[in-house]
């Protein structure tokens, strides 16, 4: 039995050698549930399946594979093919990345986003930094700037934050404590409960995840205009199952991400931010709005110091800080 056995893999080895493509299917660990921010990995589906007339398949899990802050782990161990992480909830495992979550970049919408992250995904040290988990980089999840979403008394102007517990990640959190609030970092999927019970009194997030994760049914007010910064989120494969891919699979894949990312930004904009004022509107949410000077003031208090922070401490990891900063702050114009 167990000679037959060999035969037909040696077999079917042998098919893929010679280009004949087999059925085959990759599992792929998200978290949360369906909604803007997978849309990218939704449309990638799509179109690796029309593409290869169903023969390569993505099988899209929510939560079913793995923690969100584990994903890099299990890309890594090749528990599974494919991945949605966010280099703020392990920064010291993808430190490069971590470029694009300092605050105040200047970046102003989801094309430059994805373009940003694109070239910087492409520098051979973001390489060899996912290299070490096995990952290779497939596309970024662009997303626009963060506000909060809070409850209590609302801050009138940036001073109020002082003291204020906020679930906010990475560079945000870096400028939010430049402020005097007291950030704290957790899973997306535990934010709703920890402003149910006062654990933090206001979350940042992207407008999508508000409304996926439900603090706009907890929440008093929201900033319209703090734009800390935003995460990156790319979407990873492990290294050994695309270069196990056949030829006509890796082109289907590779050669569909253009167009999931066109499709996840016309979705992001048509779609999330045409419901996102109603949605506030619906609740009562009061809309809170910080005077210009007050922001120049936060971005020179925050920006300068937490990008040279960054530099320092990244370089000293023996990383080109330097360089990676000034690639991204180049092709913004800063």
């Amino acid at each position: 039995m167990k000679t037959a056995i060999g035969a037909v893999a040696l077999a079917a080895f042998g098919c893929c050698l010679a280009g004949e493509a087999l059925a085959e299917t990759w599992n792929v660990s998200l978290w949360g549930k369906r909604r803007a921010f997978t849309e990218n990995v939704e449309k990638l589906a799509e179109l690796v399946s029309e593409k290869t007339g169903g023969e390569f398949t993505l099988s899209l899990s929510y939560g079913g594979l793995s923690k969100n802050t584990e994903n890099l782990d299990g890309i890594q161990i090749g528990a599974f093919e494919m991945a949605q992480i966010c280099a703020g909830y392990h920064r010291d495992k993808n430190p490069t990345l971590t470029v694009l979550e300092l605050p105040f970049l200047g970046v102003d919408s989801l094309e430059q986003e994805r373009d940003l992250s694109m070239a910087l995904y492409r520098h051979p040290a973001v390489v060899a930094d996912l290299a070490r988990w096995n990952a290779t980089l497939l596309m970024p999840t662009p997303m626009p700037q963060y506000n909060f979403v809070g409850v209590g008394e609302p801050p009138r102007k940036l001073a109020d934050f002082n003291g204020m517990t906020v679930r906010a990640t990475g560079g945000i959190g870096e400028a939010m404590q430049i402020i005097g609030a007291v950030p704290t970092s957790m899973d997306a999927t535990e934010v709703r409960q920890a402003l149910d019970s006062g654990v933090v009194k206001a979350v940042s997030f992207a407008p999508h995840a508000h409304m996926s994760f439900g603090t706009i049914d907890t929440g008093t007010w929201w900033t319209t205009n703090l734009n800390p910064g935003t995460v990156n989120c790319p979407v990873v494969v492990n290294s050994d199952a695309l270069a196990g891919l056949s030829e006509a699979h890796r082109e289907a894949l590779l050669g569909s991400v253009d167009k999931a990312l066109a499709h996840y930004i016309d979705y992001y904009n048509s779609e999330t931010m045409s419901r996102w004022g109603p949605a506030l509107d619906e609740r009562g949410i009061e809309r809170i709005t910080f005077a210009p000077e007050a922001m120049a003031e936060f971005r020179e208090a925050a920006a300068g110091p937490v990008a040279a922070a960054w530099i320092e401490e990244m370089t000293a990891r023996g990383l080109p800080a330097q360089e990676l900063y000034d690639t991204v702050t180049g092709q913004i114009g800063n």
